[in-house]
């Protein structure tokens, strides 16, 4: 029996970490939200690894704090290690990584959730998405309850028709031994939504007091914490170790034996998995040339003494996954107290999503998430955030927002996925953006804080101290490109004692920062009139100075990019009237409706030769629309 409980602008369906940042970018944007989940314990559940950050995923984590989402934020409250990785290499790919307090994340998420205005939570699993014509007017939970919503957002990440593998066992469930949610993707099939069906998987966890550290390397935290959020300042904390240990040829020797019982093998699952965090036994199949892998022994916070086995996702058998493991060195007396398993569950095709990751075929619906086909929390987060905020901007007949490849890294996922589509896991790689000198962790607040604040998800205060910070970058790379330093005796013998080129002639303090033997610190001696400036200023002024070639350089590119962005394709385009394209092209473009010719041009199946061909049908129609309007 249906019943209705109440009426709402949003409804988030999922609070995980897609489903954290959706409900309170609504929420904050002053949409009345109802947020479900399946078990109100299981809000941002950190069900993999209990980390944050790295290549790509460390940059879409500042991109969110910049436009005003939580993620960022949370981590620096609950993080027990925090590191800058890359830092012997360029800015383009330095990142940050945190490893968390898994417990405390998930609860400190859900209290910012709770006690957020505006958003009411419910453990209750939703069955039904309800559309009038072609538009969603709400869903209907298990019970019968009917919750009007004009805009819903789907987060449902592994939970649609989830089954645990564990060898040559099987049965449904979502991850963690949670309820899977295995009516939902009837409700998305009738509505006309192609669905996938992709796998993921995590490795044992272990007992803390049944491991021999002193077989294994320390892999301590950087004594210099960089937080993840531009509004955290600088903090200090104890951190905890993590630990480094290898598989061996004996621990090669024991998969290779076992691999007839390994589910990938004996067919047992059938979803596609993710190629750049492969289970050990796919590492052992495909690289048989290594006789060890690392793996990484992490903490899963304070107050226990699980630690999870990075480097080891199995869903090898349960006696295999303890033979296995008490092959590798330090871990001979393991004890395991979860046992790895493969989880495989239903996803949307994501070529079926616009650019806001609104549905085509249904308005008002959206999808964020592993639900997209992605995997990993940040780009999870990254989806929650820009979809809460594009319902939001709908609801109040505003302009969306789309972020394009050369604004940030959650721009390049999102075209990656409408435009693309997904053979296996999405996961955001520093090699898949073409601007990635511009999309640095280190100036994600000066790409996206003036957005975060347009929006509203950036508050006055917050923005004027990072105004202050862009005010006092510019001064100063104006301040180095002004003062002249002359090539005096005592000027040359400083270089020389820097080692450095002596001057035979003037040079600014900008050209000699452009040197790759100094930096701002080493200029110090010849600046008398420099004043003390914030770290995170001088970081953006060496950057900005000593690369400033290769970043003009990719500042025009972005200009010819934008170019092709701008040339618009009409909505009410019949792409079976344009002759000369390829059938795979047109059958393409029918699929993906591009925005424009530059999203054209990034289909898969489109050749430039068809894109020449629709930007002659296109100006035609320009030229033929001008002449009947005169």
């Amino acid at each position: 029996m249906e019943y209705k409980v109440g009426k709402y602008d949003v409804a988030v369906v999922g609070i995980g970490h897609a489903g954290c940042e959706a409900a309170l970018a609504t929420a904050r944007m002053g949409l009345k939200t109802v947020a479900f989940a399946i078990n109100l314990d299981s809000i941002a559940l950190m069900a993999c690894n209990p980390s944050i950050g790295g290549p790509g995923k460390g940059n879409m984590v500042r991109e969110i704090d910049a436009l005003g989402g939580q993620m960022g934020i949370n981590v620096d409250k609950t993080f027990i290690q925090m590191r800058m990785l890359n830092t012997k290499k360029g800015p383009a790919v330095r990142a940050i990584r945190a490893q968390l307090d898994k417990r405390a994340y998930s609860a400190t998420m859900k209290h910012t959730v709770e006690s957020q205005p505006n958003i009411d939570i419910v453990q209750e699993e939703v069955v039904k998405i309800l559309v009038e014509g072609k538009k969603v007017t709400g869903v209907v939970t298990k019970t019968g309850g009917i919750y009007e919503a004009k805009a819903v957002i789907l987060t449902t990440g592994v939970y649609l028709r989830g089954r645990i593998v564990i060898g040559d066992l099987s049965y449904s469930s979502g991850p963690s031994g949670l309820f899977p949610a295995n009516e939902l993707s009837k409700s998305l099939e009738s509505l006309g939504f192609e669905l996938g069906r992709f796998k993921t998987g995590t490795p044992p966890r272990i007992h803390k007091d049944s491991v021999d550290f002193s077989k294994m390397i320390i892999q301590p935290g950087d004594e210099k914490i960089f937080p993840f959020s531009y509004a955290s300042g600088e903090i200090q904390r104890e951190q905890i170790p993590c630990w480094l240990t290898y598989t061996n040829e004996k621990t090669h020797k024991i998969i290779s034996e076992n691999l007839h019982r390994a589910p990938l093998y004996t067919g047992e699952i059938k979803g596609a998995g993710p190629r750049y965090c492969p289970s050990v036994e796919m590492k052992i199949v495909n690289f048989k040339d290594k006789t060890s892998h690392q793996v990484f022994i992490e903490p899963e916070g304070i107050d226990t003494n699980e630690m999870y086995v990075q480097g080891l996702s199995t869903s090898l058998p349960v006696d295999v996954q303890i033979e296995m493991a008490r092959s590798v060195k330090g871990l001979e007396n393991v004890k395991i107290m979860r046992f790895g398993y493969a989880i495989e569950y239903d996803f949307v095709i994501p070529t079926q999503l616009k650019p806001t990751l609104e549905a085509k075929n249904v308005q008002g619906l959206y999808m964020a998430g592993q639900i997209n086909g992605t995997s990993g929390y940040e780009e999870a987060a990254a989806q929650g955030l820009m979809a809460g905020i594009n319902a939001a901007l709908k609801i109040k007949e505003k302009e969306p927002l789309v972020l394009s490849r050369s604004d940030a890294y959650i721009g390049v996922m999102i075209d990656d996925l409408v435009t693309k589509g997904v053979i296996e896991p999405y996961r955001i790689l520093t090699s898949r953006a073409e601007y990635r000198l511009l999309l640095r962790q280190d100036n994600a607040d000066l790409r996206l804080m003036d957005t975060g604040h347009k929006i509203g998800l950036i508050n006055d205060e917050r923005y004027k101290k990072y105004m202050k910070k862009k005010k006092m970058i510019e001064d100063e790379i104006k301040r180095l490109e002004s003062v002249k330093i002359t090539p005096t005796a005592k000027t040359n013998e400083t270089l020389e004692q820097l080692e450095t080129a002596v001057l035979k002639s003037p040079s600014t303090l900008a050209e000699l920062l452009k040197r790759p033997e100094l930096n701002y610190e080493k200029l110090k001696v010849l600046d008398e009139h420099r004043k003390e400036l914030p770290l995170e200023v001088i970081e953006q002024v060496e950057i900005s100075t000593a690369y400033e070639g290769y970043i003009k350089r990719q500042i025009a590119q972005v200009e010819q990019f934008k170019k092709m962005e701008n040339k618009k394709i009409p909505e009410d385009i019949n792409f079976d009237e344009i002759y000369g394209l390829g059938f795979e092209a047109r059958e393409k473009l029918k699929e993906i409706k591009p925005l424009s010719i530059g999203q054209a041009s990034r289909i898969s199946g489109v050749n430039p030769s068809d894109i020449t061909v629709l930007m002659i049908y296109l100006e035609m129609r320009r030229r033929k629309s001008l002449h009947e309007e005169f």
